[in-house]
């Protein structure tokens, strides 16, 4: 066994350095550079609370946490906001090869995109829900998904641990659990743990995206499975514990909510559920 991970540390060293030196990363590979450019306003890296930074930009999330045995990242938007992801890691003091799990909240090219090029860069273990898994090992392929008519294809990931609602990922002083959140896509997963400051404690949410968006002739009104999955979702929100939430795009949420209440996600899926609730009355909207 050590003499197979040595031999697959070796092959990710070589593939970087022949990306290096070719001027052409695969893995690095901007998608829909244009339209994905109005996320990645560049934010300085922050600490949030405790041992929760932010590390991402002004319209895609991506968070770490800290633990006593290194680093987790939630999310990993898109390829090529990648080296950004990274200095900002540097600039709060740690390294890429500190993160030992990066947790996946939807199989979407601007979450998921960058999550091949930071796993082999930190030889982090990559975890997501069953059916997200799938979709990540194919990069991006999921013919059921609302909008599969419009989605780019991203870098495929070999490994992925899937994990189910409830399941609690550990590492060093830290259990991160995880929170199933179907409806945007049918693998999205929240994610939640504690954080302290002291003997000040609170509960963070990364939730995944609960926006009903559909693309072409896809209307949700002819899948009511997927406003069932939408439905028990926005149920799930509301009784959860929530005082920190974090979103997977900072405009769906405010940015950061920080109620200190536990009310954060409530809020958020009252939201997302009135907006269900148009989309369901438009598409039964003659013309």
């Amino acid at each position: 066994m050590k003499r197979a991970r040595t031999t697959l540390a070796i092959s990710l060293a070589a593939i970087g350095s022949l990306a290096a030196s070719s001027g052409d990363d695969p893995l690095l590979r901007p998608i829909a550079a244009e339209y994905a450019q109005r996320w990645l306003t560049p934010q300085a890296p922050k600490q949030v609370f405790g041992n929760t930074y932010a590390v991402g930009f002004g319209g895609l999330s991506v968070a770490l946490i800290r633990t006593s045995a290194g680093l987790i990242l939630v999310d990993g938007a898109v390829p090529q906001a990648v080296p950004d992801i990274e200095a900002n890691l540097r600039r709060l003091g740690f390294s890429i090869r500190d993160v030992k799990l990066i947790l996946s909240t939807e199989p979407h090219y601007d979450h998921a995109g960058g999550i091949a090029a930071l796993a082999r860069d930190s030889g982090a273990t990559v975890i997501a829900s069953p059916p997200a898994a799938a979709v990540l090992q194919n990069g991006g392929a999921d013919p059921d998904d609302p909008q599969a008519s419009t989605l780019a294809r991203f870098p495929a990931i070999d490994k992925v641990r899937a994990v189910r609602n409830g399941e609690q990922i550990r590492l060093g002083d830290v259990a991160v659990t995880a929170v199933a959140s179907p409806g945007h896509t049918e693998g999205s997963m929240s994610w939640q743990w504690r954080s302290c400051e002291g003997k000040d404690c609170a509960t963070v949410v990364f939730a995944s995206s609960l926006n009903p968006v559909a693309s072409g002739a896809w209307r949700f009104s002819d899948h009511p499975e997927r406003v069932t999955m939408f439905r028990n979702t926005f149920a799930r929100f509301r009784t959860m514990p929530c005082d920190i939430l974090l979103t997977a795009h900072p405009d769906a949420s405010g940015a950061i909510r920080s109620p200190r209440n536990g009310s954060a996600c409530r809020a958020y899926a009252d939201e997302h559920e009135i907006l269900l609730n148009r989309k369901l009355r438009a598409e039964q909207s003659p013309g």
